[in-house]
């Protein structure tokens, strides 16, 4: 599990039959301090996130594949949680 910043939504005109109804957010990998890494990843949104919320990404594809039920679904990673403060 890593901590992000969602920073918005992603597009995509052609996609796997498993994104329909699904939104794709962009999100910021960041320390437990609130400061970016610079790293960054598209995730899944499962739990209705929305542009500057801090978020848990579950980062791990078999893991995000069994939550959406689909043994061969190409994701990846998954918002799986909106984060309240964080106490570093």
């Amino acid at each position: 599990m890593k901590i992000a910043r969602v920073s918005g939504t992603v597009v995509s005109t052609i996609s796997a039959p498993i994104f329909d109804n699904r939104r794709l957010l962009f999100c910021d990998y960041i320390t437990p301090d609130g400061e970016a890494t610079g790293d960054y990843v598209i995730a899944v949104d499962v739990v209705d996130a929305g542009p500057g919320e801090i978020v848990l990404i579950m980062d791990e594809g078999n893991g995000a594949r069994q939550i959406v039920g689909e043994a061969t679904a190409p994701i990846r990673a998954l918002v799986v949680g909106i984060i309240d403060p964080v106490d570093p």
